[in-house]
């Protein structure tokens, strides 16, 4: 049973397999963005081929595309904020939390904070 205290300090992690999935893709992203020219496309088969494809004929794309998913995670981020004021999760901890993991992996995080239901208080 949850109480409001534990109402006002709720945090979970995301998933592990989530949470490297997207550490992993997002990396590579950014290096495929920031150093294009230092990754091995060689070794890494249809993948390297598929990038090396996307870097000569779709740079400005994957530039665009780079940023603005920063930018989403960045409105993602403050609407996690706001979730977690109409959720009654008032601990700064647990609000910054929600923040920088929502910040770094996105609807990983976020969907958790959207399915939690806080235990409403009995009035008398």
């Amino acid at each position: 049973m949850a109480t409001a205290a534990g109402d006002a300090a709720y945090f979970r992690r995301g998933s592990l397999f989530w949470l490297t999935v997207i550490t992993v893709s997002f990396g590579y992203y950014t290096w495929v963005v920031l150093s294009p020219q230092s990754i091995p496309y060689q070794s890494l088969g249809p993948l390297g081929s598929f990038t090396r494809y996307l870097v000569d004929h779709h740079h400005t794309l994957l530039n665009n595309g780079y940023w603005l998913a920063w930018l989403i995670h960045v409105g993602e981020s403050l609407y996690a904020m706001v979730l977690c004021k109409h959720k009654g999760i008032t601990d700064t901890r647990a609000q910054l939390l929600w923040f920088l993991q929502t910040f770094l992996f996105g609807v990983a995080s976020l969907s958790i904070l959207i399915a939690y239901r806080p235990k409403r208080q009995k009035h008398t």
